[in-house]
Formats: structure tokens, sequence, C-alpha cells
């Protein structure tokens, strides 16, 4: 259940906070104020597309923020939330954030998630139902989906689709093999050939490399001999002027002095050392040019052996050293082929127990889908009674054609057939030809598979099409529907907004520069404001208030209208003119003091004010009964203020009250304290 959203920047809305109960919420406003925005952004919330033009003009980015109250969540939303290793206990908070770029984030209760992700959230935790939605309902993919939900068949479905693909992929290979097979000698003969040539070659790993280093290296043996030569004569073949010759006449003159200093017998062994390692040097130096000389007819054949190679290269298509994998490739496809037939007729056995094994699933979700078919036909034909199609039918057909190819979603073809009027003979939903029964169809269709659900139901505007009697039961059925969970509905229609748990008001305002858009939580008298503004015109009538108190009574506790009594000191100032009017044909001060009437100067206060009030009683009811059948009546039985003012008018035609006890003079001194009366507050006249 949703139960806070928070939207910033989002189209025309700069910033709104909600609070969100269970029940009905309706969410009305003028057309244009921005309540199919509210759907938008729940609809991205849930993991909906979005691009750079849903951020408010003017701002860095959009941010949606939804918390949902997990207490009673499917358990799928709880096994999906372990599997993402989301910690979550009693609340999810999804966050949604665009920016003017294009780019999208989304977050769970703090931690980043992809797209994909949240829409699967998104799947379980909201169910949106747009206003046009009737017109895929028309389609026979929508109505498998529909069948399946309300059936609640999605596992079996799955199962399904795992055995469709296992079968799909057998097929694939045995088409695959089978195809081999019908040019088995052709493709045998030439893999032998490439095969046998690759085995030939007897290519190792690493092979061409060394080869490749081996010609540099003998293109270029005179230049490496000469070099080797160079360095052999000064390091150690020279007679005079070698290394080693130099290094041996020092270390002969060191030994001759160090029994003079002991300090040069350190240097000695270094002395030794260089002149070991020029010898080795030398003898390594030796070596390598003597390999030169030998070397000579090994230029051929490395160039001979690289030619082989790269001529099969260029047959394979390949480079040099992806000769070896190309050569493990052939072999395995000659030995496939080779054992084909074996293989073949595996294949086929897998084929047959798979295929199987898909119409054993696929015929469980087969009957599954009728009893489903069956208790949707029977949930919304009787829905249909009370949407004005009294005596109409709705029927789910779920056949099977046993030569149909397997799909993921089984072999059945299911077709929602229908008959608004008794009498005729029920035909394809797509063959309907009123809109307004596809739209009130597709809201029966709505309202049947959303019962069954525990997501937070969104309805936008998909009463649209409806009036009368028709709209109240359609707010009778979402209100059934809030009861037993969530739901948020958009609408134009009085009938369905007075009959919210929760109702908000939407509202568009400007300053001629920017546009922002308000959301408020009406209270029980402002309802009365808002339904009667959706039942009226350009000005809203007292009459168009009373019908809306009524049709918010049964739903809604109102605060009791006021009575006449309580609404006389309102007809003060109105009426002036007519206690004017009495003062002057009487002589007296309409404001003047008891005693001023004829009252009794020994009376007490208190009971002089006692009989001014019975008087003023008196001569209303009499003013009252008067006025009946009068024009001015009809409007006081609407009006209670309006009866109190026509009672005063009207007073000339009811018959004078008896004397107030303890009062002299005639009645009219009794009218005139009845007028007095009425001025004053309603707590003195009490």
């Amino acid at each position: 259940m949703l139960t806070f959203l928070q939207i910033r920047d989002f189209a025309i809305i700069e910033a709104i906070e909600l609070e969100l109960r269970p029940g009905l919420t309706v969410l009305t406003g003028e057309t244009g104020a921005g309540k199919s925005i509210l759907v938008d952004a729940l609809q991205l919330l849930a993991g909906g597309r979005a691009g750079a033009e849903v951020v408010r003009h003017g701002a860095e980015r959009a941010e949606i923020t939804g918390t949902f109250d997990l207490s009673k969540t499917p358990r799928e939303l709880k096994r999906w939330l372990e599997e993402q290793s989301i910690a979550a206990t009693d609340e999810l908070s999804i966050r949604r954030v665009v920016s003017n770029d294009g780019r999208s984030r989304a977050y769970l209760n703090g931690q980043a998630v992809a797209i994909q992700a949240l829409r699967e959230a998104g799947n379980i935790l909201v169910d949106i139902h747009g206003q046009h939605e009737f017109q895929s309902l028309t389609r026979a993919a929508a109505q498998r989906d529909l069948l399946d939900g309300y059936g609640r068949l999605e596992q079996s479905v799955g199962q399904v689709g795992i055995s469709h693909r296992v079968w799909l992929g057998l097929l694939n290979r045995t088409l695959e093999l089978e195809s081999m097979a019908r040019d088995r000698d052709a493709k045998l003969e030439l893999l032998r050939y490439q095969v046998s040539e690759l085995t030939a070659l007897q290519l190792k790993e690493g092979e061409i490399e060394g080869l490749v280093d081996e010609r540099a290296r003998l293109a270029n043996r005179g230049k490496l001999a000469e070099a080797t030569q160079t360095a052999l004569g000064l390091l150690y073949e020279g007679e005079e002027g070698s290394a080693h010759a130099g290094v041996s006449r020092a270390l002969q003159a060191l030994q001759t002095v160090t029994s003079v200093d002991p300090k040069l017998a350190t240097v000695v062994p270094l002395v030794e050392e260089a002149a070991i390692q020029i010898r080795e040097a030398a003898r390594e130096l030796a070596h390598y040019r003597d390999g030169l000389d030998m070397d000579t007819a090994r230029q051929a054949t490395v160039e001979n052996r690289l030619a082989a190679i790269e001529e099969l290269a260029r047959k394979n298509r390949v480079a040099p050293n992806g000769l070896i994998a190309r050569s493990a490739e052939l072999t395995a496809e000659l030995a496939s082929i080779e054992r084909a037939d074996t293989d073949l007729a595996a294949l086929r056995k897998d084929l047959a127990s798979a295929l199987e094994e898909f119409r054993t699933l696929a015929s469980q979700l087969s009957a599954k889908r009728t009893t489903a078919g069956r208790a949707l036909s029977k949930d919304i034909t009787t829905r249909m009674q009370t949407l004005g199609m009294a005596g109409g039918r709705f029927q789910v057909e779920v056949a099977q054609d046993g030569t149909q190819e397997p799909t993921q979603y089984g072999v059945d073809q299911i077709e929602f057939r229908v008959t608004a009027n008794p009498g005729q003979p029920l035909r394809p939903l797509s063959k309907v030809a009123s809109g307004g029964e596809l739209s009130r169809l597709s809201l029966a269709v709505q309202v049947s598979v959303a019962a069954r659900e525990t997501r937070c139901m969104v309805f936008d505007e998909v009463d649209s099409g409806i009036g009368g009697a028709i709209a109240e039961i359609v707010g009778r059925e979402l209100r059934s529907l809030g009861d037993r969970g969530q739901v948020l509905c958009v609408t134009h229609l009085a009938q369905v907004a007075s009959q919210g748990h929760q109702h908000l008001r939407v509202a568009k305002s400007t300053d001629g520069r920017t546009t922002r858009t308000s959301l408020t939580e009406l209270a029980p008298l402002d309802r009365v404001e808002e339904i009667a503004r959706m039942l009226g015109g350009v000005e809203v009538t007292g009459k168009a208030r009373e019908h809306a108190k009524e049709m918010l009574r049964n739903h809604v506790e109102l605060p009791p209208d006021p009575t006449p009594t309580d609404r006389m000191p309102a007809l003060k100032m109105k009426n002036a003119l007519e206690q004017a009017k009495v003062a002057a044909q009487t002589g007296k001060d309409p404001g003047a003091e008891p005693k001023a009437l004829g009252g009794d100067p020994r009376a007490t206060a208190s009971a002089l004010a006692s009989d001014a009030k019975g008087a003023a009683a008196a001569n209303i009811k009499g003013a009252a009964a008067g006025a009946k059948g009068t024009a001015g009546a009809k409007e006081a039985a609407v009006n209670p203020g309006v009866a109190v003012k026509g009672a005063a008018s009207a007073s000339g035609d009811a018959k004078p009250a008896a004397p107030a006890k303890g009062a002299k003079g005639d009645g009219k001194f009794i009218d005139l304290s009845a007028a007095k009366a009425a001025g004053r507050p309603a707590s003195k006249r009490r």
C-alpha cells in the first residue's frame, strides 16, 4: 500500500507531498489542472520510461519518492527483495530521479538499482489502468493476460514458457543436424581434406613466433658474425690490445706489491674475477660464431616452413596464429558429422520427450484457464446487469488447437465474447460497435480482475463516457474495491467522487510567468463545494450544494445543517427594511425595551424576555403558515434562511398571534417583539 508520495519538479508540479490511506482516494479538478500528471508520476515510480521532457522547466532534475507499507505486501515482493539483497522490513522507499539531460536513476531503500529491477518491483506494487485501456481489451494478447491475471496463473504460464524454450532449443539442434545429414558425404570429404592438411603441418604452440625470430637472425647472419668477431678480438683474442691481456698484466702488477701494502690485497680478487668473466664471455661468443657458420643451410628451411604456414592460413581464412584453433574446430565438426546419425536419433528422442512435457503442462494450463474463464464470465456478467446492460452476457472462450505450433503461452486460443442485449448472440468483443458499451465492459473487466489484487490500484478516468445511475454504480464498485485495499481514481464524475474515502483536489495556478499544480485534501464541507462545482455550471448554486450534500451524506459524516433559528443573526441586516416598516406603522423604535411594548412594569426582566421569546416564535410560525403556497415557499424548502425571511415578509398574511403573558397591547406589539427577537443573536434568544 502506498502511504507517502513526494513529487518535485515534475512537469508543472513544483513540490507536492501527500499522505495516502487505505480505501478509495479520488482526485478531482478542472480539466488540465494536472490530475493525470500524478498518474504519470506513479508510472515513473513503477519503472516507466522517462526523458528530459518530464523535468519542470528551469529545474535540474525531477524527483519522485514513494513509501510503501509492506505489512500486506504479496510474498512475491518479499522473495524478490531477498533475491536482490535489499533489506526491507516494514517499509519500502522507492526514489526515481530524472536529470534534465535525460539520464535516470532509481533507488530502493537507498540502494541504487537498474530501471529493469525497479520495473519488476513496480509491477508487483502498483497496477495502473489508463483511460484508453479499453482499446487494448480487444487484442487477443491482452485478453489472455487478463484471464491469466484473474486466475493467478502466472506460475503455470512460466512453467509452460520454460518447457517451450527447452523444446525449441532441441528442435533447432535437430534441424541443424538434419541439414548437415542431407549433404553429409560432400561435407565429410571437404572436412577430411582440411583436417589432413592441418594435421600434416604439425604446427606446435609458439612455433610461428620462433620461426619469425630465426628468419630475422639468419637474414642478418653476416652482420652478426662481424660484430661477434670484433668483440672476441677486443676481449680475448687480440694479442696486445685485448681486455684479457690488460687485466692479466694488471693482476701481475698488483700481486708483486701486496706484500708491501696489505690494503691492495682486497683489490686482487676483484681483478681476478674480471679476468674470469672476460674468458667466459669470450667462450660464449666463440660458440655463437661457430653456430653462425653452421646455419648457412637453415635459412631456406625456415623460409619454406613459414611460407607453408601462411598459405594454409589463407586457405582457412584465419591468421597464422589461429591455425591451431581452426584445426581443433574442424576436427570436432568432422567427428560430429561422422556420428551425426547417432546424435540425430538421440536428439529426436529428446525432442519427443520435451514436446510431451510441454503438452502436459499446456493441457494443465488450459484446464486452469477454462475454470478461471467460467468464474470471470460469471463475475463480469453479474456486473453488466448493474452497468446499464441488463440481460447482457459475457463469456470467455478457451479453445485448443491440437495442430497449432507450441508457443511460450501454451496452445490456447482465448477470446472474449459478449452480448449487451438479451436475445442477441454472443459476438467477439472486438466486434462490439458501441464505444460506451466497450468502455463499461472494460471497467467491469478491470474491476473484476483488480478485485483479486493486493496492489495499489490506480484508475485514470476509466469512467469516461458514462454518467447518471451508471456512474453511481461505478462509484460503488470502486468504493467496494477500496474497502478491500487501496484505490486511486482520477475522475470528473460527481457520482464517483462523492463515494471516495479520501478526496484530493488538484488545482493549477499561474503568475503569468510560471504555472504550478497544487494538491489539497478536502474536509467534508470543502467536499460539498467541490462536488457542487462538478454538478453545477459556471456558478455554484444553493441547489447544487444541497444536491452535493445529499450525495455525500451516505458516505461522509457532514456537520448538521443550521436551523432557521441559528440562521437568524444573518437576517438582522436583511430584515432591516421590514423592521423599519413595522416601526413606522407603530411609531415605536424597533430597538425599544420590552416595557415600551406594553409590558407590565412590575414583571422581571427574565419574565419579559421569556414572554417576548414565546411571542416571537408564535409570530414566526403564523407567518410561515401564511406564506405557504406562495412563490417563496418553494425556495424556503431549499434554504431555511430564506424561509425565515419569507416568514417576516409574509407576516401580513398570517393570523395575529395571541398576546404574550404579562404583555399589554394588540397584535402589532407582538409582531414588533417578534421582529426584534429575530434581529437578536441566537444565543440571546435561547
